[in-house]
Protein backbone atom coordinates (compact mmCIF):
# COMPACT_ATOMS: atom_id res chain seq x y z
CA UNK A 1 0.00 0.00 0.00
CA UNK A 2 2.83 2.54 1.08
CA UNK A 3 4.41 1.77 -2.83
CA UNK A 4 1.25 2.66 -4.31
CA UNK A 5 1.33 6.01 -2.41
CA UNK A 6 4.98 6.78 -3.17
CA UNK A 7 3.90 5.91 -7.15
CA UNK A 8 0.75 7.70 -7.16
CA UNK A 9 2.87 10.96 -5.52
CA UNK A 10 5.52 10.65 -7.97
CA UNK A 11 2.86 10.40 -10.84
CA UNK A 12 1.14 13.76 -9.52
CA UNK A 13 4.52 15.55 -8.82
CA UNK A 14 5.69 14.85 -12.51
CA UNK A 15 2.90 15.86 -13.56
CA UNK A 16 2.74 19.25 -11.70
CA UNK A 17 6.12 19.81 -12.82
CA UNK A 18 5.29 19.43 -16.70
CA UNK A 19 2.13 21.86 -15.56
CA UNK A 20 4.29 24.47 -14.00
CA UNK A 21 7.32 23.96 -16.91
CA UNK A 22 4.66 24.88 -19.87
CA UNK A 23 3.08 27.65 -17.81
CA UNK A 24 7.00 29.06 -17.23
CA UNK A 25 7.18 28.66 -21.28
CA UNK A 26 3.90 30.29 -21.74
CA UNK A 27 4.90 33.53 -19.62
CA UNK A 28 8.11 33.84 -21.34
CA UNK A 29 6.84 33.85 -24.84
CA UNK A 30 3.89 36.03 -23.61
CA UNK A 31 6.20 38.52 -21.48
CA UNK A 32 9.29 38.57 -23.47
CA UNK A 33 8.35 37.59 -27.04
CA UNK A 34 4.88 37.24 -28.49
CA UNK A 35 1.51 39.09 -27.19
CA UNK A 36 -2.14 38.25 -28.90
CA UNK A 37 -3.68 41.90 -29.33
CA UNK A 38 -7.30 41.81 -30.91
CA UNK A 39 -8.09 44.81 -33.38
CA UNK A 40 -10.84 47.11 -31.89
CA UNK A 41 -12.44 49.79 -34.08
CA UNK A 42 -11.82 50.25 -38.02
CA UNK A 43 -8.98 52.86 -37.65
CA UNK A 44 -6.94 50.65 -39.95
CA UNK A 45 -8.93 49.90 -42.47
CA UNK A 46 -8.54 48.33 -45.20
CA UNK A 47 -5.80 46.69 -44.15
CA UNK A 48 -6.97 45.29 -40.04
CA UNK A 49 -10.40 45.39 -39.75
CA UNK A 50 -12.19 45.72 -36.33
CA UNK A 51 -11.77 42.10 -34.27
CA UNK A 52 -9.06 40.09 -35.96
CA UNK A 53 -6.38 39.29 -33.97
CA UNK A 54 -3.08 39.81 -34.65
CA UNK A 55 0.39 38.44 -32.59
CA UNK A 56 3.08 41.35 -31.86
CA UNK A 57 6.54 41.22 -32.16
CA UNK A 58 8.02 42.17 -28.29
CA UNK A 59 11.84 41.33 -29.73
CA UNK A 60 12.52 43.34 -32.63
CA UNK A 61 12.61 47.05 -31.05
CA UNK A 62 15.46 45.53 -28.66
CA UNK A 63 17.73 45.26 -31.49
CA UNK A 64 16.28 47.63 -34.36
CA UNK A 65 14.50 50.44 -34.40
CA UNK A 66 11.26 51.19 -35.72
CA UNK A 67 10.61 51.95 -39.44
CA UNK A 68 7.90 53.87 -41.41
CA UNK A 69 5.67 51.78 -42.69
CA UNK A 70 6.16 49.27 -39.86
CA UNK A 71 2.81 48.50 -37.92
CA UNK A 72 2.80 48.99 -34.10
CA UNK A 73 0.62 48.54 -31.01
CA UNK A 74 1.46 50.78 -28.12
CA UNK A 75 0.27 52.74 -24.83
CA UNK A 76 -1.84 56.07 -26.17
CA UNK A 77 -0.58 58.52 -24.34
CA UNK A 78 -4.70 59.58 -23.88
CA UNK A 79 -7.14 57.24 -23.91
CA UNK A 80 -9.08 54.08 -21.66
CA UNK A 81 -6.10 52.47 -19.16
CA UNK A 82 -4.81 49.83 -20.15
CA UNK A 83 -6.17 49.94 -23.56
CA UNK A 84 -3.45 49.43 -26.42
CA UNK A 85 -3.90 51.28 -30.13
CA UNK A 86 -2.62 50.09 -33.57
CA UNK A 87 -1.22 52.50 -35.57
CA UNK A 88 1.47 52.79 -39.01
CA UNK A 89 4.69 55.09 -38.20
CA UNK A 90 4.70 57.77 -40.80
CA UNK A 91 7.25 60.13 -39.39
CA UNK A 92 10.77 58.96 -37.71
CA UNK A 93 12.79 60.71 -35.38
CA UNK A 94 14.95 63.67 -37.03
CA UNK A 95 12.13 64.21 -39.72
CA UNK A 96 9.85 67.08 -40.18
CA UNK A 97 6.50 66.56 -40.75
CA UNK A 98 3.80 68.33 -42.48
CA UNK A 99 0.12 68.24 -43.73
CA UNK A 100 -0.68 69.56 -47.41
CA UNK A 101 -2.89 68.98 -49.40
CA UNK A 102 -4.69 65.72 -47.77
CA UNK A 103 -1.18 64.32 -47.89
CA UNK A 104 1.82 63.73 -45.34
CA UNK A 105 5.27 65.37 -46.17
CA UNK A 106 8.07 64.33 -44.78
CA UNK A 107 11.56 66.50 -45.22
CA UNK A 108 9.24 68.88 -46.84
CA UNK A 109 8.28 65.69 -49.57
CA UNK A 110 5.15 64.05 -50.56
CA UNK A 111 4.89 60.77 -48.96
CA UNK A 112 3.57 58.24 -51.85
CA UNK A 113 1.38 55.63 -49.92
CA UNK A 114 0.47 52.15 -51.45
CA UNK A 115 -1.20 50.91 -48.45
CA UNK A 116 -3.94 53.66 -48.59
CA UNK A 117 -6.30 54.53 -51.12
CA UNK A 118 -5.31 57.31 -53.51
CA UNK A 119 -8.88 59.21 -52.74
CA UNK A 120 -8.08 58.98 -49.05
CA UNK A 121 -7.82 63.01 -47.65
CA UNK A 122 -6.35 63.41 -44.69
CA UNK A 123 -7.20 66.09 -42.47
CA UNK A 124 -5.51 68.00 -39.96
CA UNK A 125 -5.68 67.74 -35.81
CA UNK A 126 -4.50 69.73 -32.82
CA UNK A 127 -1.10 68.57 -33.50
CA UNK A 128 -0.63 68.54 -36.90
CA UNK A 129 -2.52 71.40 -38.44
CA UNK A 130 -2.70 72.28 -42.20
CA UNK A 131 0.92 73.25 -43.81
CA UNK A 132 2.42 74.03 -40.41
CA UNK A 133 5.59 71.61 -39.65
CA UNK A 134 7.20 69.50 -36.73
CA UNK A 135 10.23 68.31 -35.97
CA UNK A 136 10.07 65.12 -34.59
CA UNK A 137 12.66 64.50 -31.63
CA UNK A 138 14.79 61.74 -30.78
CA UNK A 139 13.01 58.53 -29.68
CA UNK A 140 9.52 59.78 -30.82
CA UNK A 141 7.08 58.83 -33.86
CA UNK A 142 4.42 60.03 -35.69
CA UNK A 143 1.79 57.52 -36.01
CA UNK A 144 -1.53 57.55 -38.15
CA UNK A 145 -4.43 55.09 -38.93
CA UNK A 146 -4.44 53.48 -42.08
CA UNK A 147 -7.81 54.59 -42.65
CA UNK A 148 -7.71 58.20 -42.23
CA UNK A 149 -11.04 60.03 -41.80
CA UNK A 150 -11.87 57.60 -38.94
CA UNK A 151 -8.44 57.16 -36.90
CA UNK A 152 -7.19 59.35 -33.72
CA UNK A 153 -3.43 59.40 -34.04
CA UNK A 154 -0.77 61.73 -33.93
CA UNK A 155 -2.46 64.56 -35.95
CA UNK A 156 -4.39 64.64 -32.39
CA UNK A 157 -2.77 63.93 -29.73
CA UNK A 158 0.52 64.32 -30.19
CA UNK A 159 3.84 61.82 -30.40
CA UNK A 160 5.04 58.80 -28.70
CA UNK A 161 7.61 57.55 -27.66
CA UNK A 162 9.95 54.30 -28.37
CA UNK A 163 9.25 53.57 -24.46
CA UNK A 164 5.44 53.02 -25.28
CA UNK A 165 5.27 50.94 -27.98
CA UNK A 166 4.59 47.46 -27.60
CA UNK A 167 5.64 45.59 -30.27
CA UNK A 168 5.28 45.54 -34.17
CA UNK A 169 2.42 43.60 -35.48
CA UNK A 170 3.81 40.50 -37.08
CA UNK A 171 1.04 38.30 -37.96
CA UNK A 172 -2.85 37.98 -38.25
CA UNK A 173 -3.92 34.90 -37.02
CA UNK A 174 -8.23 35.46 -37.07
CA UNK A 175 -9.96 35.28 -39.09
CA UNK A 176 -8.46 32.21 -40.57
CA UNK A 177 -9.16 32.99 -43.90
CA UNK A 178 -6.85 36.06 -43.34
CA UNK A 179 -4.01 34.52 -41.83
CA UNK A 180 -0.50 35.34 -42.95
CA UNK A 181 2.45 37.75 -42.14
CA UNK A 182 2.62 40.95 -43.43
CA UNK A 183 4.97 43.19 -45.09
CA UNK A 184 5.84 46.86 -44.67
CA UNK A 185 5.06 49.19 -47.61
CA UNK A 186 7.80 50.86 -49.71
CA UNK A 187 8.14 54.18 -49.44
CA UNK A 188 9.71 57.39 -51.78
CA UNK A 189 11.54 58.60 -48.80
Amino acid sequence: MNIMFKRLGTFFLDILQMVVFAVAIFLFGYLLVLQPHKIKGSSMEPNFHDAEYLLTDKVTYRFDEPKRGDVIVFSPPIGTEGEEYIKRIIGLPGEKISLKEGNFYINDKKLEEENISGDVYTTNGAFLKEGVSVVIPEDHYFVSGDNRPHSSDSRTWGLITKDEITGRAWVLYWPIKRMGTFSRPEYNI
